[in-house]
């Protein structure tokens, strides 16, 4: 009973959705999936290329808008927010959001036939991209702040927690990530405190030859201030 409690809370702590939240007529985009609707935005249409981002655990998806309009102009963006955040209906789950992400990514390549099709993830976001990336065939796949697997993550920060036995949805992203094909592109904070640098070079050497870019001052949540962050990821995306 007690393990069941806490798992609870934990599942709570790994979906923090609840501050994400906005009304359905704020969003601009549906798409339906196994009895969902998730909704978000569409940024830039009608461009030649499409960029599909997949947020953090906790992240609001719709300050992005401008963010991506200006920083990406040559993509379509969609901000398409997970089941149970921002105003998509459901439950998050490991296999939810699986599930969804390549819907939604077959729904824009269904969209835009013929495009290039880039993901970029985000923390939880980056176990999402290269879940994507192992069963879809994608341009480029940007991972900001990645993690080897969110079991080890949680071990870190809660050191005291039996993790393996507590957390479910466990996101091993090293254990897949050799199956990605598409160039990969990993922005790595060295002061992160939430992914441990640890967690991301294990990542790195999971991965099939990836680019890496490090910034020796970021942290988790402000790596997107460092100079030079919008330009790696912008340059990595028109090679």
């Amino acid at each position: 009973m007690l393990d069941a409690l806490v798992s609870a809370a934990v599942r709570e702590m790994v979906y923090p959705r609840g501050s994400t939240r906005v009304p359905a007529d704020a969003s601009m985009h549906e798409l339906d999936v196994g009895g969902a609707t998730l909704r978000g935005w569409v940024v830039n249409p009608g461009r030649d290329r499409v960029l599909v981002y997949f947020g953090g655990n906790g992240e609001r998806l719709d300050p992005w808008r401008e963010v991506v309009a200006e920083r990406f102009p040559q993509h379509t963006t969609y901000l398409i927010a997970y089941r149970g955040y921002g105003a998509s209906d459901g439950r998050p789950s490991q296999r939810a959001l699986s599930d969804d992400a390549m819907a939604l990514v077959d729904h824009v390549t269904a969209r835009h036939p013929g495009a290039r099709v880039d993901v970029l993830g985000r923390s939880l976001g980056s176990a999402v991209a290269v879940h994507v990336a192992t069963q879809r065939s994608l341009d480029h796949v940007v991972l900001i702040t990645p993690f080897d697997s969110l079991t080890a993550t949680a071990a870190d920060l809660f050191p005291g927690l039996p993790a393996g036995r507590l957390i479910k949805d466990r996101w091993d992203s090293a254990a897949i990530a050799p199956q990605v094909r598409a160039p990969v592109l990993v922005v790595r904070a060295a002061r992160d405190g939430v992914v441990r640098p640890r967690r991301t070079d294990a990542l790195i050497e999971a991965l099939r030859d990836p680019a890496v870019v490090s910034f020796p001052d970021a942290g988790h949540n402000d790596i997107s201030d460092e100079s030079g962050y919008w330009t790696s990821i912008s340059t990595f995306l028109d090679g």
